[in-house]
């Protein structure tokens, strides 16, 4: 029998989240079953997602959902063996049972330099939804230019770090002078403070004239 430990959503929260919203139980997990595997947390998302879900999907009580790395301790499912890594929607909790649906399993030789934690966002669906936009909506090509808003965000800071591997030149816009700082570090070509750059022919006159 292992325990686990589980976040419950105590109660929907108004405006930023506090600890009083949430509380840790316990729950007494049975031995795997056939086809199961026990996995054991190495780490959780908090995604933005999660705000609406709750308020949809979720009544108060419930264990909160959550993507999560996580390592198999126990198996009888032959296409998950001890020790491999899984990626998997399996709620705020440090071990969860499994039938392996749902399961993504991690490159066995995951290079050790690169963080783990990356499957959940760069190598993740903030990694996918950025790829997915930029090669399958926008069908960007070298030498285009294109502009990112909310370009500080998640998705925004990927999106325009692929575009410059593709060859693009990339402006980005941001609501905080931190923020457009933040986005030349990444390798950004332009960056501006949309809310001090208000008028057009402001935003006009702050890009770089190869726009």
């Amino acid at each position: 029998m292992v325990q686990a430990k589980n976040w419950i959503l105590r109660q929907h929260f108004e405006g930023f989240p506090k600890d009083s919203d949430f509380e840790l139980q316990d729950e007494e997990l049975p031995e795997p079953k056939d086809g199961e595997v026990l996995l054991e947390a190495v780490f959780l998302s908090v995604d933005p997602y999660m705000r609406p879900y709750t308020r949809m999907c979720m009544k108060e009580g419930d264990v909160m959902i959550g993507t999560q790395v996580a390592k198999v301790v126990q198996s009888k499912n032959p296409g998950f063996p001890v020790g491999c890594h899984v990626v998997g929607r399996q709620s705020w909790s440090t071990h969860t049972l499994s039938d392996g649906t749902g399961l993504a399993m991690m490159l066995p030789d995951w290079p050790q330099d690169v963080p783990m934690s990356l499957a959940l966002g760069t190598f993740g669906m903030t990694g996918l939804t950025a790829l997915y936009g930029l090669e399958e909506v926008c069908q960007i090509k070298p030498g285009e230019t294109l502009l990112v808003n909310a370009a500080a965000g998640a998705v925004g800071s990927v999106v325009g770090q692929i575009a410059k591997i593709k060859g693009c030149k990339v402006v980005g816009c941001a609501g905080t002078d931190a923020k457009v700082s933040y986005l030349k570090e990444l390798g950004f070509d332009h960056a501006f403070n949309y809310k001090t750059t208000a008028s057009l022919e402001g935003i006009e006159s702050s890009l770089p004239r190869w726009l």
